[in-house]
């Protein structure tokens, strides 16, 4: 029996409601362990005396839809300052858990502001089930407008250069920065003086119906078992094809990938994708490599041995080797 058989064979041995620790309801919503996930207040300069190196404030883009975002900025040091990159930053979890006030997710962009000298906003959108995709998606372009739409927004007009932006996300955030960057690259001429220079893939979360070779090999992976994406899927997707791993949400390698993706070759945009080979999606962040570069897309790809999905929000040293992966991007950019 070849190794791939063995893999397809080998039982999946985790439940995946108690894996996520959530409970399926019958109006469709979920209830979550809000125990679960640690979460960091804003740290706006109104405490002078803690000296912290970067401030934060939430601010609403649309009430109506409860969707926030949370901007980070280098504390005034009182000089002259130049200008900074923007990094619009999706949060993970899958679509259907965590939010940009996690503690994670806050220490990321936090140290993205030390480490890169770049402004970062972090989107709160919408989670499914209760708001299926493309509401994410929805909710990252919207974002997109209001950043562009605000460029006097205080901390925005003094620290933001809104000719040089990134989208980027980490997990299913990756993948709401590929959508999103579709969406902006099909419609960038209404995102003006917001100018995207490149997207920033970290981990995305991606799948498939036929499952790849690092799939089978981590179907029961500690961090991200086979099982738990497909539930994340099976929630996420919108109804009707929620059972399709295949809808373009999920899998952009289906039919040689989108046709935007020439458009974000004739932008010039530059694409990083970072994986590591302990994670089950790395066969499918590869893949979606290697057609993007087929259509022209400029493709940085940095692929890990070992590591788990995600590594590098909870170990330091991969942290730091990766803002050093980001800072060379956004100035070759």
């Amino acid at each position: 029996m070849s190794d791939e058989a063995i893999h397809e064979t080998q039982p999946t041995l985790i439940d995946p409601y108690k894996y996520l620790q959530i409970v399926a309801n019958p109006d469709g919503s979920i209830t979550r362990n809000e125990n679960l996930f640690l979460r960091t207040p804003s740290t706006p300069d109104d405490q002078p005396h803690q000296h912290i190196p970067v401030l934060s404030k939430d601010v609403f883009i649309n009430q109506s839809n409860n969707l926030w975002a949370r901007i980070f900025v280098p504390r005034d040091d009182g000089g002259d300052r130049n200008k900074l990159p923007l990094i619009v930053y999706y949060h993970g979890g899958g679509f259907i858990l965590c939010s940009a006030d996690m503690n994670v997710f806050h220490e990321l962009c936090s140290n993205m502001v030390v480490q890169l000298q770049a402004v970062v906003v972090s989107v709160g959108y919408r989670l499914a089930p209760e708001h299926r995709l493309p509401a994410a998606y929805d909710d990252a372009m919207e974002a997109l407008h209001w950043i562009k739409t605000n460029t006097q927004e205080v901390w925005l007009h003094k620290y933001v250069d809104f000719s040089n932006c990134f989208l980027m996300g980490t997990s299913a955030g990756g993948n709401i920065a590929y959508n999103a960057g579709l969406r902006a690259a099909a419609d960038v001429d209404h995102l003006t003086p917001l100018t995207i220079k490149g997207l920033i893939l970290h981990h995305p979360f991606f799948g498939g119906v036929n499952r790849t070779g690092s799939e089978l090999r981590l179907v029961n992976d500690p961090v991200l078992p086979t099982c738990v994406t497909d539930l994340m899927w099976d929630f996420s997707l919108p109804h009707g094809v929620d059972d399709d791993r295949d809808h373009e949400y999920c899998n952009p390698t289906v039919d040689s990938g989108s046709k935007v993706l020439e458009q974000i070759k004739f932008l010039g945009w530059k694409v990083m994708v970072i994986g590591c080979d302990g994670d089950p999606l790395i066969d499918r962040q590869i893949e979606l490599a290697k057609i993007m570069e087929q259509k022209g897309v400029q493709v940085v790809g940095h692929f890990g041995a070992g590591g788990f999905h995600g590594a590098e929000l909870m170990d330091p040293s991969k942290a730091k080797a990766m803002f050093d992966l980001l800072k060379n991007f956004v100035l070759s950019c």
